[in-house]
């Protein structure tokens, strides 16, 4: 395993250069064995999950899902939102030591690096602001691990038996976003990259929140703004494309092979969700429309038949009148 270990670590150094040596040591980044084989025990899951169930009842987890949502919907806001907490000082404000795993962990604070460090919207090196940059770093780790938790969702689905919700693009997003940003974490861990990620957290906490609330029954009447949270996702990837496309047309020291590479992810996206958005709300609202229009014109048909028939009763009761012998 090392030695494939490092060979993999060659050919990524042939391929992207060498590695941010300020994340080296920190959990799940050393290396990308444990970052790929949890995405293939995810495929495993979402192949044979399904399987395994066909034959068992669903489970409820209504408890679970709120409490697995609100957490999401926290940890979202604690990576979008601002901290102006102080921290105590460590002998290194990188990275800190886990007391039961020993694990190299980044520092546990959100703070407003962008805002700090003066970051530059049309285009930010990945060493230029200093301190600042650690903090986003800091907290683009914890978004890196979220889409290690996301993976839940799931799971969820699969537990619930609600597979018509595990599509081509439910898989795709989970799984490339983790491998992703695995590689963004190791290259590119600041600077042009926190974009992207501030958006995503930001409609997380919109999407977290409407699911932990809609695992409440008596709450589901008061839940309105779903089919708005895929139009915010779909402009996030808009917006995403404008700011990273300013960072080729006015380029500085951010790689242009990472900004080529996510405008053609966000491309996908958005032709996945825009998919999406159609499949599941114009087609809906058509066919609502159309059912709708099919139920008024059956209903003028039968008032028209019911005039009419209620006239067969009468005529059927007329007897014809005899003819006059004279």
């Amino acid at each position: 395993m090392e030695h494939f270990d490092a060979s993999l670590s060659t050919y990524f150094k042939a391929l992207l250069g060498p590695r941010d040596t300020r994340v080296k040591g920190w959990f799940l980044l050393d290396n990308y064995i444990p970052t790929f084989i949890c995405s293939v025990i995810y495929l495993l899951i979402v192949w044979l999950g399904p399987k395994y169930m066909r034959n068992k009842q669903p489970f409820s987890c209504r408890g679970i899902l709120v409490v697995y949502n609100l957490g999401l919907t926290l940890l979202s806001l604690y990576m979008f939102c601002e901290s102006k907490r102080e921290q105590p000082r460590r002998s290194t404000c990188a990275s800190y030591t886990d007391p039961w795993t020993q694990q190299q962990l980044p520092g546990n604070r959100l703070v407003t690096g962008v805002w700090e460090g003066k970051y530059n919207f049309f285009c930010q090196g990945t060493r230029t602001a200093g301190e600042s940059d650690m903090k986003i770093i800091r907290v683009l780790w914890w978004y890196y691990f979220s889409k290690l938790i996301e993976f839940m969702d799931t799971f969820f689905f699969i537990l619930r038996k609600n597979n018509h919700q595990i599509t081509i693009l439910h898989v795709y997003h989970h799984t490339s976003m983790l491998n992703i940003w695995w590689f963004v974490m190791n290259w590119v861990p600041c600077g042009h990259s926190y974009f992207g990620a501030t958006l995503n957290s930001f409609i997380h906490v919109l999407m977290y929140s409407y699911y932990g609330l809609s695992s409440i029954p008596s709450m589901r009447p008061y839940l309105w703004w779903k089919k708005y949270i895929t139009q915010g996702q779909l402009l996030q990837f808009v917006l995403t494309i404008i700011q990273t496309s300013c960072g080729v047309i006015w380029p500085c020291t951010f790689p242009l092979g990472w900004l080529y590479f996510q405008i053609g992810y966000m491309i996908s996206l958005i032709a996945l969700f825009t998919n999406f958005y159609i499949q599941t709300y114009n087609k809906k609202e058509a066919s609502r429309r159309k059912d709708h229009l099919k139920d008024h014109q059956n209903g003028s048909v039968a008032a028209v038949n019911g005039h009419t028939n209620s006239f067969s009763p009468l005529e059927n009761n007329v007897r014809p009148r005899k003819l006059r012998k004279d």
